[in-house]
C-alpha cells in the first residue's frame, strides 16, 4: 500500500496568487487545476480536497480526468497520485452532518466515473479524514455507515427492480478512515482511541493525523510541540506492541507558531519528526518560494523513509505543557481585541465557510473569540509580536535547557519567529503583556530584520490614523518579507 510522504493542503495561508489562479481568492475551478498543477508540477503525491472548511468543488474526479486526460493515464488516480477527503465531524458540526453523507454518497459516483476512464476497477478516491475525533466512536460510525448503508445498498429493491439493476452496483466495498486529533485530550489519548478502533475493526494499517495548527492557537506553540511529540512516542509503542502498521500524519504550516515548515526547513522538519510519514504542504510552502527550492525540498522528503520517534520524557513535557498552556491562556484575553481588530485587514486566499474552534466557545475561555490560527498569527507578525513567545514568560532559562531534551530545534524556532519583533509596538498592548515579552526574549539571542520592523512600524501607525487602506498595504508588505500571511 502506498502512503505519501507528502500531501499539498488548501490552507489560506500564501502571501502570493499562483499563476493559474485570475483571483486573490480561489475558487473551486482554481482548486481543481491546483490538484493538477501539484501532481504533475510539484511531484506531490496527494491532494487534501477539504469539504470540512471551505467551498469547494464536488465533481473534482471528472473534471481532472476530462481536462488532463493524458496525465492521468499515466499517473492512475487513486493508485498513483490520491485525492483524500477531510469532511465534517457530525459529532462536533450538527448543522454540517449532511455534508458528511453527500461526501460518502459521491464515492461511488467518482468510482464509476473512474472506472469507465480506465476501462477497469478504480477508486479515486477512498479515504476520509474526519476531523476532532473525541474517540473512536465517529470512526466507527463512518465505517459503518459507508460498509453497511452504502455499498451494500445494491442489494436492495426498490419497487419491482433491484438497485444494483437499476443504478449499478455501489463501490469500493470498504473506504479507509483516517482520524484527525486537535484538542490536547485528543492528541494525548489518540493512541487509545487508535488502539480500540483496530480491535474492532481488525484493521491491519491506519494513518493517524496530528493537528498542529489549532493546537497552537487553543495552548501555545510550546505546549502544541510537546503534545504531539508525546503522541507520536505513544503511537509508536502500540504500533510495536500490537504489530499494526501506523503512519501519522502532521499538520504544518510556514509560519514558526504553526509548524515552521517551508523548504529552507524541510531537512530540520525531517529530523525532528523522523516518525511521521505524511507532511501537509501548505499554500505558502508552495507559492511563495522559488520554484526551484520547493521542487529541492519535496524530492528530498519523497526520498527519506520514516523511522522511529525522538524519545520524549513524558513526565517532563506533561509539566512543560501544563505550565506554557496557562500562562499563554491567561495572555489570550489581553490581546483578543488588538488581534481581532487587525485580523480582519489580512487578505482572503480561499473561499471558506465559518468554522469554530475551541476559542469560539465562550464556557471554555470567558468569552473570548479569535479568529482560525492563520489570521491569528498573522494580526500577530503584522504589529511585530510573535505569537511563539506567548506561554514562554513562565519559564526560565533553565527550563529551555530541560525542554530540549524533547524539543531539540526550540532555540532555533524561537529565533527565528523573533527577527519579526517589533519592540517599538508593544506599547500597542497592556503593561502586563509588555513585560512578560521582555522577559522572554532575554533568553534568547535573535536580530530584528529591517524590512519588517519597518513594515509592522507603519502598521501601528495606521492603527493609530485609522487608516484603513494603509493598514492593508503594510500587513501585506510584512507578510512578503515573511513569505507567509500567518
Amino acid at each position: 500500500m502506498k502512503i505519501s510522504r507528502t500531501m499539498s493542503t488548501q490552507h489560506p495561508d500564501n502571501v502570493n496568487i499562483p499563476f493559474f489562479s485570475n483571483n486573490q481568492i480561489m475558487n473551486g475551478e482554481d482548486e481543481v487545476q491546483e490538484a493538477y498543477y501539484v501532481f504533475s508540477h510539484l511531484h506531490i503525491d496527494e491532494q487534501l480536497w477539504d469539504i470540512e472548511g471551505k467551498e469547494v468543488d464536488n465533481y473534482v474526479v471528472h473534471k481532472l480526468l476530462s481536462k488532463y486526460p493524458h496525465y492521468f493515464k499515466d499517473n492512475i488516480l487513486g493508485e498513483d497520485k490520491f485525492l483524500t477527503i477531510r469532511a465534517p465531524n457530525p459529532d462536533i458540526q450538527p448543522n454540517e452532518a449532511k455534508v458528511l453523507a453527500e461526501v460518502v454518497y459521491s464515492i461511488p459516483r467518482n468510482h464509476d466515473v473512474a472506472t469507465s476512464f480506465y476501462n477497469r476497477e478504480v477508486a479515486p478516491i477512498f479515504e476520509i479524514v474526519i476531523p476532532m475525533c473525541e474517540n473512536e466512536k465517529p470512526m466507527l460510525r463512518l465505517k459503518d455507515f459507508y460498509e453497511n448503508f452504502i455499498h451494500k445498498a445494491h442489494e436492495s429493491t426498490v419497487n419491482d427492480v433491484k438497485l444494483s439493476t437499476w443504478l449499478g452496483n455501489f463501490n469500493p466495498k470498504n473506504i479507509r478512515i483516517t482520524p484527525l486529533f486537535e484538542t490536547k485530550e485528543q492528541i494525548l489519548n489518540s493512541s487509545k482511541y487508535v488502539k480500540n478502533y483496530l480491535q474492532q475493526t481488525k484493521e491491519e494499517t491506519l494513518r493517524v493525523w496530528f493537528a498542529r495548527s489549532d493546537p497552537a492557537l487553543n495552548y501555545g506553540s510550546l505546549a502544541a510541540i510537546l503534545m504531539v511529540k508525546i503522541a507520536l512516542q505513544r503511537l509508536k509503542d502500540l504500533e510495536k506492541a500490537s504489530s499494526k502498521q501506523l503512519f501519522p500524519i502532521i499538520g504544518m504550516g510556514s509560519s514558526p507558531f504553526r509548524g515552521n515548515f517551508k523548504p529552507s526547513t524541510a531537512t530540520q522538519i525531517m529530523k525532528g519528526y523522523p516518525s511521521v510519514q505524511t507532511f501537509t504542504l501548505q499554500s505558502a510552502y508552495k507559492y511563495d518560494h522559488p520554484l526551484r527550492e520547493v521542487l529541492d525540498s519535496i524530492e528530498y522528503i519523497n526520498s527519506i523513509s520514516k523511522k522511529d520517534p525522538l524519545q520524549v520524557d513524558e513526565e517532563l513535557a506533561l509539566k512543560y505543557i501544563d505550565i506554557a498552556e496557562k500562562e499563554y491562556q491567561s495572555i489570550i484575553p489581553e490581546i483578543a481585541p488588538l488581534v481581532n481588530h487587525l485580523s480582519r485587514y489580512l487578505p482572503e486566499r480561499r473561499m471558506r465557510r465559518m468554522h469554530t474552534g475551541l476559542f469560539g466557545y465562550s464556557r471554555s475561555t470567558q468569552g473570548v473569540q479569535l479568529p482560525r490560527a492563520i489570521k491569528f498569527c498573522g494580526a500577530l507578525y503584522s504589529i511585530g509580536l510573535p505569537p511563539e513567545i506567548l506561554g514562554m514568560s513562565a519559564l526560565e532559562e533553565n527550563d529551555i535547557d530541560k525542554i530540549k531534551s524533547c524539543y531539540a530545534n526550540i532555540e532555533y524556532d524561537i529565533t527565528e519567529a523573533l527577527q519579526y519583533l517589533n519592540r517599538e509596538n508593544l506599547g500597542l498592548f497592556p503593561e502586563s503583556i509588555r513585560k512578560k515579552v521582555l522577559k522572554t526574549i532575554k533568553m534568547f539571542n535573535y536580530v530584528e530584520n529591517p524590512e519588517h520592523y519597518e513594515a509592522t512600524t507603519k502598521v501601528a501607525e495606521a492603527i493609530r490614523h485609522n487608516d484603513h487602506q494603509a493598514m492593508n498595504e503594510w500587513i501585506l508588505k510584512a507578510a512578503q518579507v515573511r513569505k507567509f500571511l500567518g
